[in-house]
């Protein structure tokens, strides 16, 4: 049961990361979507950041899921 719950909510946030930089790329060509309220347009050194951290923590679970995946077999 850990292991697909583990493997589920890995692929989850994978899932979700990839939505993040696909609406901040639409949202700074200046595609606005009706649903999703977004700050604004600028990029700038905050967008940087948030980006940065968004990989760190992207970072972290792939080592967290590969570390997972050597202990159960």
């Amino acid at each position: 049961m850990e292991k697909h719950i583990m493997r589920w909510s890995y692929w989850l946030g994978i899932a979700c990361v990839v939505l993040a930089l696909v609406f901040r790329v639409l949202n700074a060509l200046g595609f606005l979507m009706a649903e999703v309220s977004t700050k604004g347009n600028s990029i700038g050194y905050h967008s940087f950041l948030r980006g940065a951290a968004l990989f760190l923590g992207t970072a972290i679970a792939t080592a967290c899921f590969t570390w997972f995946n050597k202990q159960s077999t």
